[in-house]
């Protein structure tokens, strides 16, 4: 199919300083969970997306030296011989596929405490980021830069710019963005300096100037330079010489990099959950840009919709459209607007599943494309199945496992079934997608219902419950099982165990609301799963005019929406609608009227008043159907659970699960394949 013309803007080569970027798609930098201790997953990682026509391709961020260690986050190293050897497999892999290979050049300062390296963390003025979760406090504080260190600065970056083109990168990043030591020295909170490098804008600036000049000088020219810095903050802060700090630094700096890549402040809104915040959120805060600077700007936003990428560009706002998160979701994005295949867009929902990678130091994992991470290990391509499967697959459950099983399934070759229990296809999203924010996670059904009805070895049957003796007379050669799980009412214990429910009037799961009761209030939402369901269901509530208090055993709402950038925006939505919140609590009872709550650690009790109580806790996956197909089956055919009803997870884990599964039906067994680092030169040389 041809490409629609109104999309050939976005196909254009774009010049950035010495090189030439075949197209306007640019995979900006971002986290993926892969270090140099996995570089041959990294590489496959990016080679990916350099294959579904990205036109540069970035690494995440790249510690210039020991003293910028973030662990144990994971972030990669341009430190030595082995670390350039690392990195040119994803270079190599990149440019086979014509794409630019850019890398972030990276010093953390103070936000980078070293737990590993243990070098003392550097600031311009000794000023500390005092971390507000767990995962980023430390007692340890950084030390006042003096003019050895900011010299010490440039030469890293220098040092590493060297390897980088050895490397072969094309693009070499400054980084002053996201609270890092640069953006520390442009910012008047970290910087309290009285010399050369602080004080009035033009010289807060100054370290930053040094620091691309330093990095082209050291490559001689031969790599274009990009800046990445933030603006979100910059943009809001009065000048006395132009209409804001932003345009002042921007001013300063105008012809200094070959690209500006522009993002947030804050990773809560840099990276923005769907649930508030809608695709291309950065313009108001960049769109001033291409005003200041004739250098190309790329900026990122959750761009999905093509026509949204064409209004960046002939606004004036963007010249590369930067992608992150839906690179992830669809790493031949490009591709598809290119073929005219817009429809079989995988876009991204925005529920940051990908971000909560890096949070928690593992491969990045997306619930739109559960290939992500496993392009090498397991040798899974988003885009291509071997046809290596005959026969009849049967897939039970029409929900996010199901249906990515029967996609994979029929990519294999199989002549696919879907029987759906009810009335529409989706499963669980069909009731979550609508509370608050969560339509756009339906895309997880979407895109593959649209795949699907297009392929002619598949048949989807709605209304079709079906006994295992309907299964057996079916007679496929194969059996997925993907009936999802089923909420439970069972509290929590102070040991932070579920623990049986006792009874009581108008106590309600998450299954109970969705099958139509409506709770009377006031009503208590008892949340100890701790990630969006409670929280959603809450404001849901709320929107209903119903006066609703959230308990939970965590010291927060969506405790662990801090790993997705919700729980900011949580909290914001919860102040705006009055629910009020009873945080590292557990309930000891109900009677109808009063929900006793007991304080997690000290145990001291405390009441609410709630005519309703909806706990949102532990899910029971299993299926009976399951169980009697297993036991009458024999040796006839294969039989397959997966997704939540084989363990009860977030809809990325169903997702993985159905895709998995369908990828071992009537195969060999899993053996993904194990990375490994390379050595320094002196460290082979002592073996």
């Amino acid at each position: 199919m041809a490409r629609n013309p109104r999309y050939d803007v976005l196909f254009e080569p774009v010049r950035i300083g010495p090189k030439l970027a075949k197209n306007r798609f640019f995979q900006v930098p971002h986290a993926s969970g892969m270090t140099n201790a996995n570089p041959r997953v990294r590489a496959a990682f990016r080679g990916m997306k350099a294959e579904g026509g990205w036109g540069v391709v970035s690494t995440g961020a790249c510690s210039v030296d020991p003293s910028s260690d973030d662990s144990p986050f994971p972030n990669a190293t341009l430190w030595d011989e082995a670390d350039i050897r690392a990195h040119a497999l994803m270079c190599d892999a990149v440019h086979d596929h014509g794409a630019l290979a850019a890398v972030e050049l990276w010093h953390g300062g103070a936000a980078a405490v070293n737990r590993t390296t243990r070098a003392a963390p550097l600031s311009p003025s000794g000023v500390p980021w005092m971390a507000t979760h767990v995962g980023f406090m430390s007692s340890a504080r950084p030390k006042v830069m003096d003019a050895g260190d900011i010299r010490d600065l440039i030469r890293w970056h220098a040092e590493a710019a060297v390897r980088a083109e050895q490397a072969g990168f094309d693009i070499l990043y400054v980084y002053a963005g996201m609270g890092y030591l640069p953006y520390q020295f442009l910012m008047s909170d970290y910087n309290h300096r009285t010399d050369a490098y602080g004080g009035s804008v033009r010289n807060r600036v100054r370290l930053v100037e040094e620091l691309i000049d330093a990095v082209r000088e050291a490559t001689h020219g031969r790599c274009a330079v990009a800046l990445r810095m933030s603006m979100q903050e910059l943009r809001g802060r009065p000048s006395e010489v132009a209409e804001s700090e932003g345009h002042e630094v921007v001013g300063y700096l105008k012809d200094a990099p070959d690209l500006f890549d522009v993002k947030m402040d804050y990773s809560a809104t840099d990276c923005a959950a769907s649930r508030y915040t809608a695709e291309g959120s950065h313009a108001p805060f960049v769109d001033f840009m291409k005003s200041v600077t004739d250098k190309p700007v790329v900026g990122v936003g959750r761009f999905t919709s093509p026509d949204t990428m064409v209004s960046m560009i002939r606004k004036g706002v963007l010249d590369f459209i930067g992608g992150a998160r839906p690179s992830i979701a669809d790493p031949f994005l490009p591709t598809k607007i290119s073929e005219g295949r817009e429809e079989d867009i995988r876009e991204c929902i925005g529920c940051n599943m990908c971000i909560s990678s890096w949070h928690d130091g593992v491969f990045v994992r997306c619930t739109q494309n559960p290939t992500a991470g496993e392009e090498w290990r397991r040798g899974w391509h988003p885009e291509i199945v071997k046809r290596d499967a005959e026969g009849e697959a049967l897939v039970v459950g029409g929900g996010p496992a199901g249906l990515e099983a029967a996609l994979t399934l029929a990519r294999r070759g199989f002549r696919v079934s879907v029987a759906e229990a009810k009335r529409e296809f989706g499963g669980r999203l069909l009731w979550e997608t609508a509370l608050p924010g969560l339509r756009q996670w339906y895309r997880v059904a979407d895109y593959r219902l649209g795949q699907l009805r297009k392929m002619p070895n598949v048949s989807l049957f709605a209304e079709s419950p079906l006994t295992a003796a309907e299964v057996k007379e079916f007679g496929a050669d194969h059996v997925v099982v993907a009936t999802g799980a089923r909420w439970l009412t069972d509290l929590c214990g102070p040991n932070e165990l579920p623990h049986g429910w006792a009874g009581g009037p108008r106590v309600y799961s998450p299954d109970d609301l969705a099958a139509g009761v409506v709770p009377e209030g006031p009503v208590a939402v008892f949340d100890f799963d701790n990630y969006y369901l409670g929280t959603a269901i809450a404001e849901a509530l709320a929107d209903r005019g119903l006066a609703v208090s959230y308990v939970t055993t965590a010291g927060a709402a969506s405790a662990w929406g801090f790993m997705t950038n919700e729980q900011p925006l949580v909290h914001q939505s919860f102040a705006k609608k009055g629910i009020a919140q009873h945080p590292l609590q557990i309930v000891a009872g109900f009677d109808g009227e009063v929900v006793t709550l007991a304080q997690i650690m000290s145990g001291a009790p405390s009441e609410i008043a709630a005519r309703s109580l909806v706990v949102v806790g532990t899910r029971a996956g299993g299926s009976a159907l399951y169980e009697e197909l297993v036991a009458a089956r024999g040796g006839n055919g294969s039989v397959h659970l997966t997704g939540d009803a084989l363990a009860p997870g977030a809809i990325v884990h169903a997702v993985y699960q159905g895709h998995k599964t369908a990828r071992l039906v009537g195969a060999g067994p899993d053996r993904p394949r194990r990375d490994a680092a390379f050595l320094p030169a002196d460290v082979e040389a002592l073996a």
